[in-house]
């Protein structure tokens, strides 16, 4: 099918020999006299492109292009004049038009005027092109995180299903230390839930706002404890930190270890105690996460009490998200330190 370009000139014969000229390349050329005409042939049918003279009645081109770019017409334009000046070949270019051809009397002025066209109108297929594929990365992009989000829907609902269940466990033990066991168990499995909760409630399920997700973690955290223990006072205060899904897991873990040890250690069964957990932002590229409290304190030349596995764990996820943990000494108390990566 032959392109059809719409040629806007107030002079008949030269279109006449545009029409006769750029027909030989295969295009269908209509005439436009003056801007108002132009317009409303643009109305009246499909054109792939538009030869637009400098000079018009009444107006310029330059005129014609401001209109084109008021009614969102998005077409290759390409600008002729007569003039020598550059600085109306500039104008054009920065208005818009794709290309400029100075008009000569000469034989000339039709092969520089095809092969201007032609380039435009290849140039205008291959950004339609990459348009349509950048439209399609959008959608894929769109329609793989909704995917995902339902993923993170239905791993949270599950890991939530089994957290119930140990829970039922943790009741029906006799056991003061399965009991134990299976509560520090289900705290894990809470904090992994709660952070896929956060990616399908997030906008964007790639990245973790730790604030949210760790207000949310510590009260579930803080009932679940209270089922097995006494009540435990916390006090939390976070920074608006970004983290994507992994390096957000591993700092939830840390702070589950972290605030299950010191609401089962920190203070004896007759004393009551504060827990202060927060998250600050050092820089760009650092943030400090810190769980300290006012009890008993630990001494770190002695064993760990219970199994140990939490202090493992948090050793690791410490080195795998930053600069590893360290314990501050206090007069009274212990206060954990963890240098945070923010990537």
């Amino acid at each position: 099918m032959a392109k059809k370009i719409l040629y806007i000139d107030d002079d008949y014969a030269l279109f006449r020999l545009a029409q006769k000229s750029l027909g030989r390349l295969g295009y269908e050329t209509e005439h436009a006299q003056d801007a108002v005409q132009g317009l409303e042939r643009l109305a009246q049918g499909e054109f792939h492109a538009i030869v637009l003279d400098h000079y018009l009645q009444g107006s310029t081109g330059l005129d014609f292009m401001r209109r084109l770019d008021e009614q969102g017409v998005v077409l290759p334009v390409v600008y002729v004049t007569g003039s020598s000046e550059a600085t109306i070949a500039v104008d054009a270019l920065k208005a818009g038009a794709a290309d400029y051809v100075i008009k000569t009397v000469g034989d000339d002025f039709w092969p520089l005027l095809g092969n201007a066209l032609q380039q435009a109108l290849e140039n205008a297929e291959l950004r339609a092109a990459r348009e349509e594929a950048e439209q399609e990365i959008r959608l894929g992009k769109e329609r793989a995180e909704i995917l995902l989000a339902e993923v993170n829907h239905r791993v949270a609902n599950s890991l939530a299903l089994v957290a119930a269940l140990i829970r039922l466990q943790v009741s029906a033990s006799e056991s003061d230390e399965v009991r134990h066991a299976l509560s520090e168990t289900q705290a894990r499995i809470s904090a992994i839930a709660g952070m896929h909760r956060s990616l399908y409630t997030s906008d964007d399920v790639r990245e973790v706002e730790m604030s949210r997700y760790l207000s949310t973690l510590i009260s579930e955290l803080a009932e679940t404890m209270a089922k097995d223990r006494r009540k435990s006072n916390i006090r939390s205060h976070f920074e608006s930190v970004i983290f994507p899904s992994d390096r957000a897991v591993s700092t939830g873990m840390i702070v589950t270890e972290l605030l299950t040890n010191a609401i089962k250690y920190a203070y004896p069964e007759e004393e009551d105690g504060e827990i202060r957990v927060e998250l600050t932002r050092l820089n760009d590229s650092e943030a400090l996460l810190v769980v300290e409290d006012d009890g008993r304190g630990i001494e770190m030349s002695q064993p760990a009490q219970g199994t140990g596995l939490g202090s493992r764990i948090v050793a690791s996820m410490a080195r795998a998200v930053g600069g590893g943990i360290r314990y501050v000494p206090r007069e009274r108390g212990t206060r954990a330190e963890v240098s945070l990566t923010i990537p």
